[in-house]
């Protein structure tokens, strides 16, 4: 891959004894979410959970002056899997997961 790379990390919170289930959604992630992160730059993604927290770190890379998943709110699919996850994640009222960014203190290329 060439050109500049950014690294984006946040994290969100899911609710105790969901662990599961938020792995099989995403192990079954819509086609059409897939190739909507693919134009808008993202081309990896992981997710940790914290057992003990419950808390989620994603972690993303995106080609440099590509939009991130941070930035499609206002695509009609992400708003369907805000709807299709909200039952197991702190989410806000429009059903967007609680999210917080994280800034990067350190990196070892």
């Amino acid at each position: 891959m060439t050109g500049e790379v950014q690294r984006l990390a946040f994290k969100m919170k899911l609710k105790p004894g969901f662990k599961e289930e938020y792995r099989k959604r995403h192990d079954a992630l819509w086609p059409e979410l897939r190739q909507l992160l693919a134009e808008a730059g993202v081309f990896e993604y992981s997710i940790f959970l914290d057992d003990e927290t419950d808390t989620l770190f994603a972690f993303q890379k995106q080609r440099a002056g590509g939009r991130g998943s941070q930035t499609l709110g206002e695509n009609p699919i992400v708003h369907r899997w805000w709807k299709h996850m909200a039952d197991i994640m702190d989410t806000n009222p429009d059903y967007s997961p609680v999210s917080t960014s994280l800034e990067e203190v350190f990196y070892l290329p």
